[in-house]
């Protein structure tokens, strides 16, 4: 007999997934089951906790382009799925999770791990989550997940009682009032607006004498169309930091991250541009977008309500990023001058300079800045690089450039902590042919990161190519919120709550039979990723790195620079003053 669980591996199976990524338990039994019985090409993968599923549902979904599913029994597994969850709602990934319940006749009886999972999923699968309540509405609740998971970009969420999941399926339902029956079939968009709006668009972005671009995640697909632009209006681009693969950064023009993370070329091109076109973006640091009334504006992005979001335009144009800029591109004028191009070269230039320079400083005992750009110098064709939160994400902003063919990625909107190594594992899983680097600090690998290694362990001899690399700043600092402390607060590290326990992460990789580097000296760091790169198994590479190097944005504020030195003077009176002698010395460089 085929259980209503048998069926929804089957219509999954039939939508293209082929991998669920999920932890088992009592509550989704009679799916696990069904998984065991299954003909259907469909891989379960066990991760070592539930958040650490819906981060590999979400990095699926970037990486693949195709809808991320993960399981999780109920109560404390549907919490666990969370965070993960809103990593892929805020960064408007599709993702589609299955949640078991307690049976129907316990509902409402305070019955052991019930919890009110619709009202629970509401938010972070506010585009659809429900509970199945009969056999008969296991087609249509999987069709409509995975469909509006797909055109809404979103999270959605089904719920099946454990009852419910070891019923007769019903394949058909019946042809009578109160049934739904639903499809699997192609959708087709249209994808490019009308020939009046992009003549208007054209016709603003020929006016402005200084262009200048911000792409994102939406245009990972249109790299060849934004360069197109780019070289018709003379302008320079930013990338926001979740489209850090758009552009290589060895063009002369890429100025590379924008805000926080971002580079001195950025903050000064938008500070001088008239005109401003941005792609597939909603970086959301208006304070780095040019000043309101100093730039026309045009947008694109395929959802209309990010238009006018973060900095008002003139004309927004709703439709695919590739397929507009096309539709853009023959009405667009060459533009003769490129005194601007050319100053934005310069500065790109400068910074490049700037960025070898201060990663060279000495530091104690490593500079953090220093094993980035070896591995820049050494990244692989085809290389897919996966950074986790922390001060780790500003290095990887600046420090490597990215080639054409790479992919990476970042917990964007919701910039969570434990991301990074779940994320380089899902690229793995999907892309086993291809090298996979994970960038990622000591809070994040003792947070969630060490678990996965245990998943890599487990997994890597299937793979065609072992080159799986899990770099970790090991500095025993939360060193990305000591900075925050010092320059929002004007307060001092509080070690309480900044230091971590002592971990040795080579080891520790040893110990499950990947191979460990521990680097402590900067001569060593080029040799070390040259060893790692070439492992014959996964590597966890741990580089000792010193906390007082400062994460310099390109542009602070006078009020944060006096709170930044008032913290520093506290610190100097109490330990000898090494965050403001290193400070001193990036500045220097």
């Amino acid at each position: 007999m085929e259980t209503v669980s048998d069926f929804v591996l089957k219509r999954l199976s039939q939508w293209g997934v082929r991998r669920v990524f999920g932890y088992p338990g009592d509550g989704i039994n009679g799916l696990i089951g069904a998984f065991g019985r299954t003909e259907e090409p469909l891989e379960f993968i066990q991760a070592r906790h539930e958040e650490s599923a819906a981060f590999m549902a979400c990095a699926h979904a970037k990486f693949t382009g195709q809808v991320g599913v993960c399981l999780a029994t109920s109560g404390p597994g549907a919490i666990h799925l969370l965070n993960g969850l809103y990593d892929a709602k805020l960064d408007h990934q599709p993702v589609v999770a299955l949640v078991g319940q307690q049976a129907r006749s316990a509902l409402g009886g305070d019955y052991q791990q019930e919890v009110d999972l619709v009202s629970l999923f509401k938010d972070v699968a506010h585009d659809f989550v429900h509970m199945a309540a009969t056999a008969s509405q296991a087609r249509h609740m999987v069709d409509r997940a995975m469909r509006i998971a797909m055109e809404r970009r979103s999270v959605t969420c089904v719920i099946f009682p454990n009852d419910v999941q070891d019923l007769p399926a019903v394949e058909i339902p019946p042809r009578e009032h109160g049934t739904v029956r639903t499809g699997i079939g192609v959708t087709s968009h249209a994808g490019v607006p009308g020939q009046d709006a992009l003549r208007n668009a054209a016709d603003l972005l020929n006016r402005g004498e200084r262009v200048a671009m911000l792409v994102g995640a939406g245009a990972l697909e249109a790299g060849g169309q934004v360069r197109q632009v780019a070289e018709l209006l003379g302008a320079g681009v930013a990338k926001a930091l979740l489209g850090k693969a758009v552009l290589p950064d060895s063009l002369p023009y890429v100025t590379g991250a924008i805000g926080l993370l971002g580079t001195q070329p950025s903050w000064e091109m938008m500070n001088e541009c008239d005109t401003l076109l941005m792609v597939g973006t909603s970086f959301p640091y208006a304070e780095f977008l040019p000043r309101e009334g100093q730039a026309r504006a045009v947008q694109i992005d395929r959802d209309g309500r990010k238009l006018s979001l973060r900095y008002p335009v003139e004309v927004g144009l709703v439709g695919d990023s590739r397929l507009t800029l096309e539709a853009l591109v023959p009405l667009l004028e060459h533009k003769k001058a490129r005194r601007w191009r050319e100053r934005i070269e310069k500065q790109v230039a400068n910074w490049r300079d700037t960025v070898h320079a201060r990663a060279m400083v000495d530091a104690k005992p490593l500079n953090p800045q220093r094993p980035f750009l070896e591995l820049s110098r050494r990244l692989p064709p085809q290389a897919i690089i996966a950074c986790d939160s922390g001060s780790a994400a500003n290095w990887y902003a600046r420090d490597i450039e990215m080639q054409e063919g790479m992919m990476g990625s970042v917990s964007g909107g919701l910039a969570t902590m434990g991301c990074g190594v779940p994320y380089a594992l899902a690229a793995k899983l999907a892309y086993p042919e291809r090298p996979v680097i994970a960038l990622v600090g000591d809070g994040a690998m003792q947070m969630l990161g060490i678990n996965e290694l245990i998943t890599i362990a487990h997994r890597w001899k299937d793979w065609a190519n072992p080159t799986l690399v899990v770099m970790v700043l090991n500095n025993r600092d939360l060193n990305l919120v000591t900075w925050e402390q010092r320059v929002m607060g004007g307060d001092p590290r509080f070690a309480d709550s900044q230091w971590l326990p002592e971990f040795s992460y080579a080891d520790y990789g040893r110990l499950l039979g990947l191979e460990g580097i521990r680097v402590d000296s900067a001569e060593q760091v080029g040799p070390a990723w040259e060893r790692a790169l070439s492992a014959a198994r996964p590597v966890v590479l741990e580089m000792v790195t010193d906390p007082e190097v400062p994460p310099l944005p390109p542009h602070i504020p006078a009020k944060q620079i006096a709170a930044y030195f008032q913290a520093l003077r506290k610190e100097e009176a109490a330990a000898g003053g090494e965050a403001l002698r290193a400070t001193i010395k990036q500045w220097w460089a």
